[in-house]
């Protein structure tokens, strides 16, 4: 996220009715709801996180302990409990 100054990209007469309400101060401005990005869309969080989840179920069913899994990915143990358990209902 980056700023832009307001009297460079407002309207005059919207910047001063801005201003009645907050003046000098920082503002965030949400995206419209039909500009959203679900998370992970718009990098490649989301397929390395399946990956790397399958790749711990793997390595689990080549018998490797979740304790073990927990130190190898830098996850909690519960973290890998709940990733085993999600990748089992996959299958």
């Amino acid at each position: 996220m980056s700023y832009q100054k307001a009297n460079h990209i407002l309207p005059r007469d919207l910047l001063e009715k801005i201003q009645e309400y907050i003046d000098g101060e920082l503002i965030y401005i949400p995206k419209a709801a039909a500009n959203k990005k679900s998370w992970g869309e718009g990098t490649s969080t989301r397929q390395e996180l399946r990956l790397r989840n399958e790749q711990i179920y793997a390595d689990y069913l080549k018998g490797e302990s979740m304790d073990r899994l927990a130190e190898k990915y830098f996850l909690s143990f519960k973290s890998i409990q709940r990733i085993i358990g999600q990748e089992k209902k996959k299958k």
